[in-house]
This record gives C-alpha cells, structure tokens and sequence, in this order.
C-alpha cells in the first residue's frame, strides 16, 4: 500500500511540477515575488493568471511573444525632415476603434512598453507607442532594448517643443488609420507621465490623457488644457507627488477635469515592478485607465 501510494505520489509530481516544487518549499515564491528572477510569484499573477491587467517588466517579452494581436512597426513621417519609428497593435474587433498613444518612460520605448501596448489593445484601443528617441542613435542591447544609460542622457537632450510636435503627428496618423475612429488619447509613465500631462496643453485634439506618476506641468501652462486628464500616483514618490496639489488646484479654479489617485505603499514605477502595494495599485489603477478611455473616447 505504502509502494502504491509513493508511486502515484511521483506520478503527480511528473504530472504537476510547480505543484510539487510550491508544496516542497512555500517560502521560496515569497521570498522572490516582484524580482525579476525566474517566475516570480506576484508578477506570474499578473501576467499568467490576470490577463486583464499589463504584466510585469519580467514577464513582458513572454506575454508579447504569445499575443494573438496585430502589431508592426511603422515609420510615421512627423516634419519636412523627421520621422518617428513607432509600434502599432490592433484590438480584435469588428468595429473601428479610438487611439492611445503610450508615451515610454525615460528608458526609451522598451519591450515593456510594448507589451503595456498590447494590453490596451486587448482592452479595445488601437495603441501606437513612437518611439521618441528615433534619429538619436541610442545603442541596443543583446534583446534589442535601449541602452539604459544611453536612453536616459539622449532623453535629456530633448525639445520639448519637438516631442509635442512628433506625438501630435503620431496621433493624427493613427486617427487616419482604416480601422481607426477619429478620436486619441494619450497614456505616458515616469518621463512619459510629465509628457502626457503637459500634452494635453499642446494637443487641442486630444480626447484624454492619464498620467502614471509624472508630474504635473507648470501653473501657467494648465490654462491650455482642454482635454481630461487622469493621474495615477504612489504614495511612496514625493518627488512627484509635491507637484498634484497645484495642479488640482489649478485645474479646480479652471474649470478644467485632473481627477487624481494616490496609491498607499506603491512607489513610483508602480506598474512595471508588480508585486505587494505595487500590484495592489496596478489592480486598481489599470481598470480605471481602461473606463476613463472608454468614457472619454466613446470606445
């Protein structure tokens, strides 16, 4: 009886590895939740057991690789003299769809980004994520990312005047899309947040803007905000967070819509590093993203 019951013991285990192996040594998957070692166990959450949400920095290149969605890489001409590479992916729909642009962080347009892409365009929206540093030479490593150093100095070395001018012309080709509605919005993270905000005093076309903990843009260019904007934030970046009060307050004697949230234990960069507060607030951040598109793009 005892040989019987190892042998179907090891016949489960053969059957179940990650159930033997969690079983074996519980402690283990806690210890490394949210790093970005092998299978950590909050991110794998996200990116195997929610896919509704955008995954992890780890786990964006397998969720990418296994998207049944559409997506290419275009050069979108934004000057007499000045094109932008850009990544376009398509929902699955049957129907047009609005547009978000995914502004990158300062890290430049990552794989991560292009995986935060593909789940707003699971979630409806035709999403375009230019690539800002086009034209400024920022070496890759062995997987094809930015070189993070290289990226960081050439994004410092940007006109603010011609990133507003590129994403502009990046909208309005998506707008021009076959399968698009005439209607974009715009989502940026960390560099990209303090871009998508200030945007939207560039942009009369645009139809909303969320901002992932980037700060808010100075009092007198908010007078120029015509579109929504909606900012995310953890509680644990003041760098960041000492620019919202201002802003809201701004915004408020304006008349214009900032709706703010601030996220308890997360830090800044919330969404990419997944685990405790930070994919408490991913959970709760994300869905409001998709509802204040949805509202805002009628899509």
């Amino acid at each position: 009886m005892i040989r019987q019951t190892l042998l179907l013991l090891a016949l489960l285990c053969t059957l179940f590895p990650t159930a033997c192996s969690r079983h074996a040594n519980p402690s283990t998957a806690d210890e490394h939740a949210g790093h970005t070692s092998p299978a950590p166990a909050a991110s794998i959450s996200v990116a195997a057991g929610n896919a509704a949400l955008p995954p992890g920095a780890a786990e964006a290149e397998t969720r990418l690789a296994a998207s049944p969605r559409h997506g290419e890489w275009v050069m979108v001409r934004t000057g007499p003299a000045d094109s932008v590479r850009a990544w376009v992916i398509y929902p699955e729909r049957s129907d047009k769809a609005p547009v978000v642009l995914v502004v990158h962080e300062i890290f430049g347009l990552t794989t991560w980004i292009r995986a935060v892409a593909d789940q707003l365009a699971a979630d409806g929206f035709i999403a375009i994520a230019p690539d800002l540093l086009s034209g400024k030479n920022v070496p890759t490593g062995p997987g094809g990312e930015p070189v993070r150093d290289s990226a960081t100095a050439a994004i410092r070395t940007l006109d603010p005047a011609d990133v507003h001018r590129r994403l502009s012309a990046v909208a309005k080709h998506g707008r021009a899309l076959p399968a698009a509605l005439p209607r974009s919005g715009t989502v940026g993270f960390c560099w990209g947040g303090t871009v998508a905000f200030a945007h939207a005093a560039y942009a009369p076309a645009l139809g909303a803007s969320v901002v992932y903990y980037g700060s808010s843009p100075a009092t007198e260019m908010l007078g120029r905000v015509q579109a929504p904007v909606l900012g995310l934030y953890g509680q644990n970046d003041a760098r960041v967070n000492a620019t919202i009060a201002r802003a809201d307050s701004a915004m408020r004697a304006l008349g214009k819509t900032f709706q703010h949230e601030i996220y308890p234990g997360a830090g800044h960069g919330f969404l990419r590093g997944q685990d405790g507060a930070n994919l408490a607030a991913t959970r709760a951040a994300w869905p409001r993203t998709i509802g204040w598109f949805r509202a805002r793009l009628r899509g």
